[in-house]
């Protein structure tokens, strides 16, 4: 299976829209275009965390898999891919955070830029 996790926070924060007045309008933006989005992965994991969470509830739709981080989104993303890859999954993780990008490398995922994501939705 072929995985991508989402770093919401990150993602959303590329494009000075105003997101940062309405944070769960921005997240539920975003998990609606993921959802109706071709991508090329057989589940999407969308991590949300902070103020974002009350714009998406957590759980599945379809194949994007909502997950609310209980702390920080960058250990709830490094979580999420760890598991993946250790359950043999091709993940490839979405941020442009370099310390995140190095730890889940380091945990056998991939990483790619928000706007590589940005480019299919």
């Amino acid at each position: 299976m072929q995985i991508l996790v989402v770093d919401a926070a990150n993602v959303v924060g590329t494009n000075p829209d105003g997101w940062w007045n309405d944070r769960q309008g921005a997240a539920a933006r975003l998990h609606h275009q993921l959802v109706v989005a071709d991508l090329p992965h057989d589940e999407i994991v969308l991590v949300l965390e902070g103020q974002a969470k009350g714009g998406v509830r957590k759980g599945r739709d379809g194949h994007v898999l909502v997950v609310h981080a209980p702390r920080d989104g960058d250990s709830a993303i490094t979580r999420e891919a760890r598991t993946r890859v250790e359950a043999g999954h091709q993940v490839t993780v979405i941020t442009a955070d370099r310390l995140l990008r190095s730890a889940v490398e380091a945990a056998g995922a991939q990483a790619m830029s928000p706007s590589w994501l940005l480019s299919y939705l």
